[in-house]
């Protein structure tokens, strides 16, 4: 018989949808149990995606010796406690992004990955998807040549979800912890994930959460309050690395803006690329620009498809079967550079990394 990994899901809100829907639909995999501090609302996803236990208490979770990994989708100041646990425990962990707020936090969490030998994917979703992975190929093969710039823009004009991700004490940040955290992670991991030597960022709370604005619907956590909103409606940030290329990014939860924005790009001495909002591969031959669009089923990024991407990954790297694209040291330098945003913000000045 084909070995199964028996997994355990803590944190039962939104983003537990897309780890239990492409756990469900992965053959290698048994999912055991489900935790969240709101019982109710585990039993509901317990009997929905089929586990046959339920938890309030993480720690229960992970007493349990039928669970042998773990997915993290808790708030984002809850997921290197957790993850240490869990380690500590003996399961192999992914966990969601960002790896966690605080960079003595993520240090904490990569010593526990050495010191128990157990296996740690962070949740840097867009790495695993289909562009992004024929993309690499590209620039892995010279197609790009040397890259030195990259820009990333990932607006909402009205789109602060509230609840714990406009508390600052949960979610650590607003638009740059929560979305820029995908672009710029998609960048540098495309451009090598070369050393960082400094950073240059902004961060603004102008317009709150526009609970003046009528007739236009977003997305609100289960917890949404118009009233509460203690994170940045936007920030921007210039990256600078020791190669010399360099990473610019804006975001934002809510702008004046026409329209919703993503763009994601690079540029090398042979050629550049898009990534968002869909792929395309830009060179010159003969003396003439050529934009080149691969033929594959997803040009743009693909949310259900990435996330199925992502947990067949994890799951095969649980069964030793692959190494993950998404290492707690990848996690660690994250971090760093989202703080490094944060404190440059803060303190109005330039950030320089030893």
């Amino acid at each position: 018989m084909m070995s199964k990994v028996k997994i355990g899901v803590i944190g039962a809100g939104s983003i537990s949808e897309a780890h239990l829907g492409a756990y469900v639909n992965n053959s290698k995999v048994e999912l055991v149990a489900i935790c969240d501090l709101n019982e109710e609302r585990a039993k509901a996803k317990a009997e929905k995606y089929g586990a046959k236990k339920v938890y309030v208490d993480y720690n229960e979770l992970l007493a349990d010796p039928e669970v042998e990994a773990v997915s993290i989708c808790t708030w984002n100041n809850t997921h290197a406690e957790i993850a240490i646990a869990a380690l500590q425990a003996g399961k192999n962990v992914l966990v969601e992004k960002p790896m966690t707020t605080d960079i003595d936090k993520a240090l904490a969490l990569e010593a526990a990955v050495k010191e128990t030998g157990k296996k740690l994917q962070v949740g840097f979703v867009r790495r695993y998807s289909a562009n992004t992975q024929v993309l690499k190929q590209f620039i892995d093969n010279d197609d790009l040549g040397e890259i030195y710039y990259a820009k990333a823009t990932c607006f909402r004009r009205l789109g602060n979800p509230g609840g714990w991700f406009s508390d600052i004490e949960r979610s650590g940040g607003g638009p740059l912890i929560d979305l820029g955290v995908h672009v710029i992670d998609v960048l540098w991991y495309l451009m090598g994930c070369p050393k960082v030597k400094s950073i240059s960022g902004n961060t603004y709370n102008k317009l709150g959460n526009r609970k003046n604005i009528k007739n236009l619907s977003f997305y609100k956590a289960a917890d949404f309050d118009p009233e509460k909103n203690t994170v940045e409606d936007m920030a921007n940030a210039l990256i600078r690395f020791e190669n010399g290329a360099s990473l610019a990014v804006d975001v934002s939860f809510t702008l004046h803006a026409q329209k919703d924005d993503i763009t994601v790009k690079l540029y090398g001495t042979k050629g550049g690329a898009e990534i968002e909002p869909s792929l395309a591969v830009i060179s010159e031959k003969y003396d003439t620009i050529v934009n080149m669009l691969p033929q594959v089923d997803n040009l743009s990024f693909d949310f259900v498809q990435a996330f199925q991407a992502e947990i067949d990954h994890f799951v095969d790297t649980c069964l030793g079967e692959k190494e993950t694209l998404s290492p707690v040291e990848h996690g660690v330098e994250m971090t760093k550079i989202l703080c490094g945003i944060y404190e440059s913000a803060a303190k109005g000045t330039e950030i320089y990394f030893d």
